[in-house]
């Protein structure tokens, strides 16, 4: 923690050098730390969408909890509109700072009526007058996310994967946040359901304002929904850019790899695109590689990589990567 670190007061919100290692066991009385998320810095300003992308395993839902304290981080900062996120204040901040996860199955209460599951942060934080303001304020969040009245006494084994990720959505927005972790909020859902639950975010969005970190691994979508795209490889960010100028011309092997990858539905197109196929696996966060972590499996690589970790460095307009030989 850097308390002499002054976050921009125009960002929603701040995160400034987190780290996030957890000990685990490599002997009777030893423990190695797993880098899961290793000096990762970017910020979101407000009613903005970041898309925070790379493949599983990098770190990506590690830096959503974090973020919002679900993780107490190793060590950095975390700043919402200016303020510190730590012990003491996540209290007062966490009906501000909600989270969509990933899996719409596990994540609600099998013993929970859907009304109750979408009131229980009404319950917590207190925020109706009265029994039937309760009831008004959760059909209104049902009436939002695209669910009926009749619905309201149901449980959620009844529905559907979409209709359950809605219910979700609708108990994360029922404090009025001004921000959502969404962690791989689609990934669970069919191709159709999708870009129905992906326009709703956008509508939400622009019905109320909210900022979105949207974590995911599908580029197509993360390009759809977001104003700019951070790219993560093993617990580090690799490139940032705005996701049209990432999406045109991306600098960084790694995401110039993830973008070949990106199936196009036009033929003519998908026969021209050249994929580039990464070599070898990524290695273990247990027994990190010295230096640039993406080294193992780039072509561009050479002995600087190996002896120092590249910073994220401005390339124009806000376009920043992590690269020695780009």
């Amino acid at each position: 923690m850097d308390m002499n670190y002054k976050p921009n007061r125009e960002n929603l919100v701040e995160v400034n050098n987190m780290k996030m290692y957890f000990p685990i066991k490599t002997g009777w009385f030893h423990s190695t730390p797993l880098k899961a998320v290793d000096g990762v810095s970017f910020f979101i300003r407000p009613g903005e969408t970041l898309g925070l992308v790379g493949e599983s395993g990098c770190g990506k839902t590690t830096v959503g909890r974090a973020l919002i304290r679900l993780y107490r981080p190793t060590d950095g900062d975390v700043f919402f509109e200016g303020q510190r996120v730590d012990e003491k204040s996540i209290g007062g901040l966490r009906k501000d700072m909600q989270m969509v996860f990933q899996d719409p199955y596990s994540s609600l209460n099998p013993r929970m009526t859907i009304e109750d599951i979408i009131g229980e942060p009404l319950d917590v934080h207190r925020l109706y007058s009265s029994r039937k303001d309760r009831r008004d304020r959760i059909l209104h969040l049902m009436e939002l996310v695209g669910l009926n009245a009749e619905h309201a006494t149901r449980y959620a084994h009844e529905f559907s994967g979409g209709q359950r990720q809605r219910i979700g959505i609708a108990r994360a927005l029922a404090t009025n946040p001004k921000f959502i972790v969404c962690d791989e909020a689609v990934s669970a859902l069919d191709v159709s359901i999708q870009a129905q639950v992906i326009n709703m975010f956008e509508d939400l969005q622009k019905k109320l304002g909210v900022a979105y970190l949207f974590i995911a691994h599908d580029l197509l979508v993360v390009h759809h929904i977001s104003s700019r795209i951070a790219v993560m490889y093993l617990g580090r960010l690799v490139e940032t850019a705005d996701a049209d100028e990432l999406n045109r011309s991306p600098i960084h092997p790694y995401t110039q790899s993830l973008l070949s990858a990106v199936p196009y539905p036009d033929p003519k197109i998908a026969k021209e695109s050249k994929r580039i196929i990464l070599e070898g696996d990524v290695p273990s966060p247990l027994h990190m590689p010295s230096g640039c972590p993406f080294r193992t499996r780039c072509k561009f690589a050479t002995e600087q990589c190996a002896e120092e970790m590249p910073a994220l460095t401005d390339r124009g307009n806000g376009h920043r990567v992590a690269c020695w030989n780009q």
